[in-house]
């Protein structure tokens, strides 16, 4: 049984602090291995992701997405009457969310053999966590997979405006009417585009940065960007909001922003009825006592590819998904706490024969696909689906780079949309000749990332994925023109 708050100790194999995707994940693979595993969750089971991020996020999305993919179908668009029903639509993501609620998530805890200890989880010297009064001490080893907080920057009236983060603005119960939204990565992009959609009239994205979505090739930023910009939504890059106000409790709020130089738009202000802070995320490190351990509190926890932290005595301290900030997407920090389980399994097992050996064998000999396959769909529309080294970060590691790039033409492309537009690259070692990144630009190539995925992970030479046949008549078949247009 969980401790109580009385102040209560109990033993147990493992503890994982954070209950999101990747704690989830490492808690439940260490349990199926036969061990006495206890997450720590102070929020909702689930983390972020199940009810302010991925899942929600997604749910204000498809509706649009299904709206126009009818649209871009002769015959089909003749039967759309209408624009989203934003009640309608707003009803289904507090569905997917459970309306806020984690008890089903919990009962999987509990399937999974896994104890929840519910509150804030702090380290209190090696091997334990305190939750209020109570103790957990771990015989082995201690996981940390807080996740991160949204980042406010340091701007004159922002904190005291009420702006929306990605909670706020993935929660809202309705579509405000003008909506500024502060940064231009994949989260500022995606629901910019939502609430568009949902019926909001108009939309500012303000990017410091001279392009949006900075970490992918630019001609799909560039795609992004003129997706936004057909959907009615004004695009600022080269600018900064330099002072917010809203006068009044639940009132318009006013945002000052200026052009650097080279920018859009000059200085001014715009007023708007929510403003929305998409400006990147920091660890939930602050208050997990890691300055117990002689970490710093507010950083990252940096790991080796196992998950195990570094600079701590004993190596029993191990960290998984955002709050490394390393990669910060859920199907990462899964893959993260996968990983993780597997070393703590294996290193236990060397020690107790009486810890199961079920699993899949691990190895941090094998390259990660944190560092070198990292996987990522923006669901703008179009859709930017990625894997691997961009260009640019191919040639900064010293490869010898050829980029084979074609746009999407096949019959199943012309099919799926009448006037499909879209576009396919693929970053080539040219003297292994092996694919080392990928970018798909256009309707739902999300679908199609994880033929890319598996050949870089896999390193498949070109002449083998020649003999990989795509079948006719799906979009999938650019993977032909792709060869073809590097020689094949």
């Amino acid at each position: 049984m969980p401790p109580s708050e009385s102040g209560d100790s109990r033993v147990v194999d493992v503890v994982v602090i954070g209950a999101g995707p990747a704690g989830e994940v490492a808690a439940a693979r260490l349990a199926a291995t036969g061990l006495d595993v206890v997450a720590v969750e102070a929020h909702l089971v689930g983390g972020e992701c199940s009810y302010y991020a991925c899942i929600p996020s997604k749910a204000l999305l498809r509706p649009g997405a299904a709206v126009e993919a009818a649209l871009a179908v002769d015959g089909a668009r003749q039967a759309v009457t209408g624009t989203v029903d934003t009640a309608a639509a707003l009803a289904r993501r507090t569905r997917f969310t459970s309306g806020w609620s984690d008890e089903g998530q919990a009962a999987w805890l509990a399937e999974n053999r896994v104890g929840l200890v519910r509150g804030w989880g702090r380290l209190a010297g090696p091997r334990v966590v305190e939750v209020g009064d109570a103790r957990l001490h771990a015989r082995h080893a201690v996981v940390v997979a807080t996740g991160t907080t949204a980042l406010l920057p340091p701007v004159p009236g922002l904190a005291n405006a009420a702006p929306w983060t990605n909670r706020e603005a993935t929660r809202a119960d309705a579509a405000p009417r003008r909506l500024v939204v502060m940064g231009g990565g994949p989260v500022a992009c995606e629901l910019a585009t939502a609430w568009r959609s949902l019926g909001t009239e108009e939309v500012t994205v303000v990017e410091q940065g001279d392009r949006l979505l900075a970490r992918v090739e630019p001609f799909a930023a560039e795609a992004v960007r003129a997706g936004l910009e057909a959907r009615g939504i004004a695009v600022r890059t080269g600018a900064r909001v330099v002072r917010v106000d809203r006068p009044a409790a639940g009132g318009p709020v006013r945002v000052a922003v200026t052009s650097a130089a080279g920018g859009e738009g000059g200085d001014g202000e715009i007023e708007a009825d929510e403003l929305l802070v998409a400006a990147g995320r920091r660890p939930a490190t602050g208050d997990l006592g890691v300055e117990v351990v002689g970490l710093e509190p507010g950083r990252p926890l940096a790991t080796d590819d196992s998950g195990r932290v570094a600079g701590v005595d004993g190596g029993w301290l191990w960290a998984v998904g955002d709050v490394t900030g390393s990669v910060l997407l859920t199907h990462m920090g899964k893959y993260e706490g996968r990983a993780c389980a597997a070393a703590i399994a294996a290193g236990i097992r060397g020690a107790d024969a009486a810890v199961s050996t079920a699993g899949p064998p691990w190895s941090p000999t094998v390259a990660t696909a944190r560092t070198r396959a990292v996987t990522q769909v923006i669901y703008t529309r179009p859709e930017v689906a990625v894997v691997g080294l961009t260009e640019a970060e191919a040639r900064a590691a010293g490869v010898t780079v050829r980029t084979v790039r074609v746009a999407i033409d096949v019959a199943g492309a012309t099919l799926h949309a009448d006037d499909y537009t879209g576009t396919a690259q693929l970053v080539v070692d040219d003297d292994r000749r092996v694919v080392v990144g990928a970018t798909f630009v256009g309707p739902e190539v999300g679908e199609m990332l994880h033929s890319a995925t598996i050949a870089v992970v896999g390193e498949v030479p070109l002449d083998r994925l020649w003999h990989a046949v795509p079948a006719f008549p799906s979009v999938s078949e650019v993977w032909l023109r792709l060869l073809e247009a590097y020689g094949l």
